[in-house]
């Protein structure tokens, strides 16, 4: 009975010993996977930025180009 005992004891080790690697392995896969989203996310909010800075330097040429129709229109008046 005792041996029995011992048996069940260990087969039960080394069936969580089992289930807790493959549970690690899959989180570590998970993991993985964020982190590749994660840099993929992280690289378009970068390229973004400088969309919008260039944006912003194109408007403040248009800003200055209508400043200059406007005082050219006001010195024909």
């Amino acid at each position: 009975m005792t041996g029995a005992l011992i048996a069940i004891a260990i087969v039960l080790i080394v069936i969580g010993g089992i289930t807790t690697s493959t549970v690690a392995y899959f989180r570590l896969q998970r993991h993985r996977s964020e982190a590749a989203a994660m840099a993929e996310y992280r690289r378009l909010a970068e390229e973004a930025v400088a969309n919008q800075q260039a944006l912003h330097g194109k408007l403040d040429e248009l800003n200055s180009r209508v400043e200059s129709v406007e005082t050219l229109l006001r010195s024909v008046e």
